[in-house]
């Protein structure tokens, strides 16, 4: 790893309901990565998530209502805006992001402005099947030729992002359905950022039931399409410049 220890470095944690994950996980990133600062962004939690994430040395954000992973992140963004921080990464709470694979995704912002820790990258053993993965092979399809770099996992959370993307997320970054992922890389691509991808392994959720069922691939895959289409009409949104 030569992710470089000399920038301010923000570790984002969106969090609804996760009092059973969440200590772990802030404990496992301080051990990985001591010099970075973690805040986890409670997402309007009904239970003893904030609690658990500031017992554990974290920095807690508290929204008064579920925003989704979108909302929490643009808020994450905000922080690491206002407090000056080099480059933010987002890591999920339920223990899925292995922090030891935190440098790994930071290194690809040397060469980029956009980081994302793909699962489908001849590394580890994570597998998808059916109309869910038909849907991420379509996404990962047109977002390559969009960014002009292969990419094979566009719908991953576990990604970074330096001053530049900081900004532009700032700027723009949805709380819809799959706009902090898909709409929030289109609007970062077509405003001239640049995206890259390093292999990561994704492990089993610690504790309670991954958000997304079978019973709702299809669904998945027509929801996906959807907003792929929105999100490459969409028109533009560039950071406003700032003025002394």
């Amino acid at each position: 790893m030569t992710a470089s220890t000399d920038q301010r470095t923000l570790v984002i944690v969106p969090a609804w309901n996760e009092q059973a994950n969440i200590a772990s996980t802030v404990r496992e990133i301080r051990s990985a990565t001591p010099d970075f600062d973690v805040v986890v962004i409670d997402d309007g939690s009904t239970d003893h998530t904030a609690r658990e994430a500031r017992d554990a040395g974290a920095t807690v954000l508290q929204l008064p209502f579920n925003l989704g992973v979108g909302g929490a992140m643009r808020t994450g963004f905000r922080y690491a805006e206002r407090h000056d921080y080099d480059r933010a990464i987002q890591v999920d709470a339920d223990g899925q992001h292995d922090p030891a694979d935190i440098l790994r995704v930071l290194d690809g912002l040397e060469e980029a402005d956009i980081s994302i820790g793909a699962r489908f990258a001849e590394r580890g053993e994570y597998t998808v099947r059916g109309p869910r993965r038909w849907a991420m092979v379509l996404l990962a399809f047109v977002l390559s030729r969009i960014a002009r770099t292969k990419l094979t996992d566009v719908t991953s959370g576990f990604r970074a992002a330096n001053r530049r993307a900081i900004r532009q997320y700032v700027a723009y970054y949805p709380a819809e359905y799959l706009g902090d992922t898909i709409d929030s890389l289109v609007a970062a691509v077509h405003n001239g950022l640049t995206v890259t991808q390093v292999p990561v392994e994704m492990r089993q959720r610690r504790h309670g039931k991954p958000s997304q069922r079978p019973i709702g691939a299809m669904v998945y895959l027509f929801r996906s399409v959807f907003a792929l289409v929105f999100a490459v009409m969409r028109q533009p949104v560039a950071p406003r410049e700032e003025t002394l």
